[in-house]
């Protein structure tokens, strides 16, 4: 494919775009260049991509993330307790459907299949719950994969990804 050269007009809708706080990837698809082209262009006119703003931004994301994992697990747990609560009551309570229409019944225990059924939804839920903590409880892990690196690198051993 023959390289199309790079106009004045480019190098004007790059500069008018970037100073409109477009990223680059929204400068190449406005004008209908490829990424690198656009880097070019604005390396060459002394522009640059600050990503302060999408860094800042990004963080702000995770800190939302993290929020909103924080009240699923709360409401995980929640429902945990709520079917628990359920299991443990004095008298069981199920609605069925019989040739007599909907009944509700009450027992004073709870039928196996119901208790069986229960556990494993305080099973999920509290699965589900450890999940969610998990990915907020890892973030020592990459700095402990590093050590390891660091080490392995001091000691002399060849990793695979030094192999390469």
């Amino acid at each position: 494919m023959p390289r199309i050269p790079i106009t004045d007009a480019d190098r004007e809708r790059v500069r008018v775009l970037h100073a409109e706080g477009k990223s680059r990837n929204e400068i190449a698809r406005q004008i209908g260049r490829s990424v690198s082209t656009v880097t070019g262009i604005a390396r060459a006119l002394g522009l640059s991509f600050d990503r302060s703003k999408t860094a800042a931004a990004t963080a702000a994301r995770q800190i939302d993330n993290r929020a909103r994992r924080a009240e699923l697990v709360a409401r995980l747990y929640g429902r945990a307790e709520q079917v628990l609560a359920r299991l443990d009551a004095p008298t069981y309570t199920f609605t069925a459907t019989t040739v007599h229409g909907i009944e509700t019944t009450r027992l004073d225990h709870v039928p196996a299949p119901d208790e069986k059924a229960l556990a494993s939804a305080v099973s999920s839920h509290l699965s589900a719950a450890a999940r969610l903590e998990q990915i907020d409880a890892d973030k020592g892990s990459e700095n402990a994969k590093s050590m390891l690196g660091g080490l392995a690198v001091a000691l002399g051993i060849r990793t695979t990804n030094s192999d390469a």
